[in-house]
């Protein structure tokens, strides 16, 4: 059993994370059970984040905050802890992702990570992911609360259409994906394109990539191989991936008629589901 005693807070966000909570916990004269009856979990849990064997969760961080009175502390820590669990190549990119006002995605094989439901995302992290796939799940999960801050990034995703025909995590995981990125249809800032079938040879061949612009920052190509990501400002591959980005954008389908192609496969391979407005196909 780990002694929370040899634990180094500076070792990781996860065992900051853990020893505050218990340095607060015990400021705050509770037993980990009696913490956790106010909390509702078992101090059993509470014991396994404090010794950093278990990640928390951002329910968790918000009751742990209101029953110590921290003023959010833990709320804010979790962001770090999650961003840790992410694959170490990845953190860097995840870091300059949050910062961004200009995400553009093409995605070949696979719904945007920003874009996914997660039991969509479970079924991918299962498949490929070595370690904890909740933690994995979380952090992704975590990772889309940029699109609901204050001043979101504009989003753009172009999706192959094999992106919606390619099965992952079965027809139920699939059919509420796709119900997804229609329901995404009423934020101003997300639009998604389909990339059809029927374009045939595209700028896009070449594999997936992601371009992130800011302001007063030089903008970045994020591009992934089988083994990790590349994240690069260089001036060439910047102009690349730019001139790739639009022509997948103009070959793809208008973000309308996306949705309809959405909505079209969502009923051809998944069962019926809403049309792109939101209404029911009879």
């Amino acid at each position: 059993m780990v002694n929370i005693r040899d634990l180094d807070p500076s070792a990781s966000p996860l065992d900051y994370y853990g020893s505050e909570l218990r340095r607060l916990r015990e400021a705050a004269g509770l037993k980990q059970g009696q913490l956790g009856d106010i909390v509702f979990c078992t101090g059993s849990l509470i014991g396994q984040i404090e010794t950093a064997r278990k990640v928390p969760t951002r329910d968790f961080s918000e009751r742990i905050d209101a029953a110590l009175g921290t003023g959010g502390t833990f709320s804010r820590l979790l962001g770090l802890v999650l961003r840790s669990q992410l694959p170490h190549w990845f953190q860097a990119y995840a870091e300059m992702e949050a910062r961004a006002t200009y995400i553009s995605s093409f995605q070949a094989q696979l719904v945007d990570g920003l874009l996914q439901t997660e039991a969509y995302a479970r079924a991918v992290l299962a498949g490929r992911s070595e370690g904890n796939v909740d933690a994995r799940v979380a952090a992704r999960m975590e990772r889309q609360r940029i699109l609901e801050r204050e001043n979101p990034p504009l989003c753009w995703v172009v999706l192959s259409e094999a992106v919606l025909r390619q099965q992952i995590g079965g027809r139920d995981v699939m059919r509420n994906q796709l119900a997804h990125l229609l329901s995404l249809r009423g934020r101003e800032w997300v639009k998604v394109q389909i990339l059809p079938f029927e374009t045939g040879a595209h700028a896009g061949l070449m594999g997936s990539f992601n371009l992130l612009r800011f302001e007063g920052d030089p903008d970045l190509v994020y591009t992934e191989d089988f083994v990790q990501g590349h994240m690069t400002a260089n001036p060439q591959a910047l102009r690349e991936g730019s001139l790739r980005y639009d022509h997948l954008q103009a070959a793809a389908l208008p973000v309308g008629d996306s949705a309809a192609r959405i909505a079209r496969v969502m009923e051809e391979c998944y069962g019926h589901q809403p049309e792109p407005d939101g209404g029911a196909v009879a």
